[in-house]
Order: C-alpha cells, then structure tokens, then sequence
C-alpha cells in the first residue's frame, strides 16, 4: 500500500495566522479551539511563545482520511518544526517513518509510536530518539492537504527529479503550478524515487515550504467550508495564546526556511525493513537542532 503524506498542523494554521496576522487569528480563534487538546506540553509552549524564544514542534501526518479508511494510522509523516525568532529563522527536519526505536522493550518503526499509544507517544519516541525536548505537536490526516494547497491559491515547486505518478508527470528542474490533487501526487510518490522515503521527504518540506511562500496573501484560508475542514482533520496540544504569540512574534522566521533530514541505513529486524540511525548521524541532527534553538 502507498501511504501518502500529510502536511501538518503548523504548516496550515502557523501559515494561515502569521500569513494573515491578527485578523485571522481572530477568526481562526474557534477553529483553533475546537482542534485543541491539553498536554504536559502546553504550559512549555505558551512560557516560550510569551518570553519569544526558540520554540520546536513535532509535525505529524496520519495516513487516514482518504480511500475510506477510518482506522486510527500511523504518523508516515513526521517532521522537527523550529521557529527562532532571534535569528529569524525556521527549520523542518523529517524523520523516516520507518526509523528504528525501542517501544516498550521492542524494535518498532517510530511511525508505529503513535498508533500503539497517541500523539504523546510519537513526541516522547522523537524525544528520546534525538535527545532533544519539544513544544508541543501538531497532527493532521489526509483530509486537509488537498483543500489547504487549493484553498492557497495553489502552489509552485520545482521537481528534484523526473517522474510519472498517477497520470501526473514531473520534469527535474522543471518549476510547476500545483493544485492540491496535483500536489498529493508530487508529494506521495515513494517506490519509484531512487531515494524513497527519503526523495519523498524532500518533496514534501517543498510542498510545505511553497505553502509558506504564499501564505502571507492568503485570504482564502478564511474561509468556512476550509475552516470546517481543519476542524476535522486536526488535532494539536499548541493553545491559542501560542497561536497568538506566534502570529505576532515569529511572523519574519517562516519567510527563511532551512530543512534536512534524518538519515539512516537499511537493515531487516523482525522481518521487517527498517531504517537504522547511528549515533553519529543522530548526534548530527541532534547538534542541529541544539543549534537552531539556540537564543
């Protein structure tokens, strides 16, 4: 089965506030509320977003929402999200869905951390993973991307490589404008990336980044029917006065956007294909990330 990405929370409601600033906020204030639910987190994010200092967030992206399915998921889309608004700068570091953990004494994927417990689950495996502490998360399924990129006006990006995908060709180094059906297809393909996951990946942080680029004339995204469908698409621990401080204070760090990932090595465990991180390359992104917060 092709699972397909999802943009995640701050890459819709972080865009649609700091893009349209207090006015949206206002509006967008019961979606927000509705999205809402509280977590040991919350307080961090809120003293962080208050004093405006490095905040970091775990982006999650179920593989529900689509094709009928109903069931809970897994988080085959999970990314770092940073915003610094001391250096003006943004950052998203994906993690491969199929990276090695431990979970409770076994070896599982870390995508599965969310579907064996919750959202909590999946931040506490990131955390531990890279020794690093978040903010808060943000989730959403399938049933947001398409509407979100549409809703935007759609979105330009230039192929990393050439390929066909569900009646959708790409070019490398060819630029594109993309609907939102059409974005799915650039960013979902998998199997037939020289790269897989990882090629994926990098198509995803320039769907998500092309969103930003836009999001500063977006009034669409106040819009009820869109509204309503983030509202049932969305889950997030981030309160409205982060929202808030967000939208006022870290407006100039999404206009300069730096991404990178977690890279691992392919190895069989429980009969299983996993991707295999070794201490190096998590001490690297580890440093990264130490670094992007710094204040």
């Amino acid at each position: 089965m092709i699972k397909k990405i999802v943009l995640a929370i701050i890459g819709i409601l972080f865009l649609a506030v700091v893009g349209l600033g207090g006015f949206a906020y206002y509006k967008l204030n019961t979606t927000i509320t509705k999205i809402q639910t509280s977590s040991d987190k919350t307080q961090t994010s809120d003293t962080a977003t208050n004093a405006g200092k490095p905040v970091a967030y775990l982006l999650l992206g179920t593989d529900t929402g689509e094709l009928g399915r109903d069931y809970k998921g897994r988080t085959d889309s999970m990314m770092v999200a940073i915003a610094n608004p001391k250096t003006k700068q943004s950052y998203l570091i994906s993690i491969p869905r199929d990276t090695a953990i431990d979970y409770n004494g076994t070896t599982i994927k870390i995508n599965a951390a969310y579907a064996y417990g919750s959202a909590d689950s999946a931040v506490s495996a990131v955390e531990n993973l890279l020794n690093i502490k978040l903010n808060g998360y943000a989730l959403v399924n399938m049933g947001g991307v398409e509407k979100l990129v549409d809703a935007v006006g759609g979105v330009t990006v230039t192929s990393p490589l050439t390929f066909t995908y569900e009646g959708a060709s790409f070019v490398e180094g060819q630029s594109y404008d993309l609907d939102g059906a059409t974005a799915l297809k650039f960013s979902r393909m998998r199997y037939d990336d020289p790269r897989g996951d990882y090629g994926r990946q990098e198509r995803q942080r320039l769907i998500l980044a092309a969103i930003a680029k836009k999001a500063t004339n977006v009034n669409s995204l106040l819009n009820t029917e869109l509204m309503n469908s983030l509202s049932e698409n969305v889950l997030t621990d981030i309160s409205v006065n982060s929202m808030k401080n967000l939208a006022l204070k870290y407006r100039t760090t999404f206009g300069n956007m730096k991404s990178d990932h977690l890279q691992g090595t392919t190895q069989t465990i429980n009969n299983s294909s996993m991707e295999v991180m070794d201490s190096t390359e998590i001490q690297r992104v580890h440093d990264e990330i130490t670094a992007a917060m710094a204040e």
